[in-house]
C-alpha cells in the first residue's frame, strides 16, 4: 500500500508537469477527430505558446520544453499503470477493496458524511484504527478516483496515440476523436488535482504528523487520551 501510494504521488507529479509543458506547446483544445491552428477552438487558455505557429495574441514565444516533456510524460504515464496493475491486484486479492474502501453500511448514510466533514473542521485528533483505516469521505473519494479517473485518465491517454488508434479505433472513436480525448484528459486531469488538494488539505487537518507516519512507517501513533486509557486499563 504505502509502496504504491508514493510512486503513483511521485509519477502524477512527472504527468503534472511534463502535461503543463505539454499544454504550453499547444493551448488550444478542439472535439472531434481533427483540431489545429486552422481550426476553430472549442476554447483556449489565454497563455504564451512554445510555438511561433500557434496564434495567442502575445509578442513572444515560451522556450520549446516540449521533447523531454514528452518523453517524461510517456514515461511517468507507464510507472503509473504498472503501479496501478499491482495496486489493483493487491486490492482484489488481500480483501482490502471490501474491508476498507466499500462504505460500511453505517457510513451510508447523510448523516454520517456531515459528521465526518465537521470532524475534519474542527481538527479533531484522529484515532489510531481511523490512521489505518478509511472514513466515509476518504472511501467514497478513493472509489471514484480508482475506477473512474484513473481509468479514464489513461483511455483518454492511448485515445490520443496514432499506433494505438490505428490498431483499436475503437479506443478513440468511443470518445469521439482525438481531439476529444486530449480535451477529457485535461478535464479528468483537473479533477485529479482537486482530488490531490482535497486529500492533501483533510489529511492536514485530521492531523498531519500522524497520517504522514503512518504512510511512511506504517505505524500509528496513539493519540494521548487513548495512552491515558490505556495506562489506566
Amino acid at each position: 500500500m504505502r509502496v504504491t501510494h508514493w510512486l503513483t504521488f511521485l509519477a502524477f507529479i512527472a504527468l503534472l508537469i511534463t502535461g503543463i509543458e505539454i499544454l504550453i506547446s499547444h493551448p488550444r483544445f478542439y472535439w472531434g477527430e481533427v483540431g489545429n491552428v486552422n481550426t476553430p477552438p472549442l476554447f483556449t487558455f489565454h497563455i504564451p505558446s512554445s510555438r511561433d505557429t500557434v496564434p495567442t495574441g502575445f509578442g513572444y514565444v515560451m522556450p520549446d520544453q516540449n521533447g523531454w516533456s514528452r518523453y517524461l510524460h510517456f514515461q511517468a504515464a507507464w510507472l503509473l499503470v504498472l503501479t496501478g496493475v499491482v495496486y489493483l491486484a493487491y486490492l482484489l486479492f488481500s480483501g482490502h477493496l471490501r474491508r476498507n474502501l466499500f462504505p460500511t453500511h453505517e457510513q451510508r448514510s447523510f448523516r454520517a458524511y456531515t459528521t465526518r466533514f465537521g470532524q475534519y473542521i474542527s481538527r479533531i485528533e484522529p484515532t489510531v484504527a481511523e490512521l489505518h483505516s478509511y472514513n466515509v469521505l476518504q472511501r467514497s473519494s478513493y472509489l471514484v478516483v480508482i475506477f473512474v479517473l484513473f481509468p479514464l485518465i489513461i483511455w483518454t491517454g492511448l485515445a490520443m496515440s496514432p499506433g494505438v488508434t490505428t490498431a483499436f479505433p475503437l479506443v478513440g472513436s468511443l470518445l469521439g476523436g482525438r481531439q476529444s480525448a486530449r480535451t477529457i484528459h485535461l478535464f479528468v486531469t483537473i479533477a485529479l488535482i482537486l482530488f490531490l488538494v482535497v486529500h492533501v488539505t483533510m489529511v492536514a487537518l485530521s492531523g498531519f504528523r500522524a497520517r504522514m507516519r503512518a504512510m511512511i512507517t506504517g505505524k500509528a501513533q496513539l493519540t494521548e487520551t487513548e495512552l491515558t486509557t490505556k495506562e489506566l486499563s
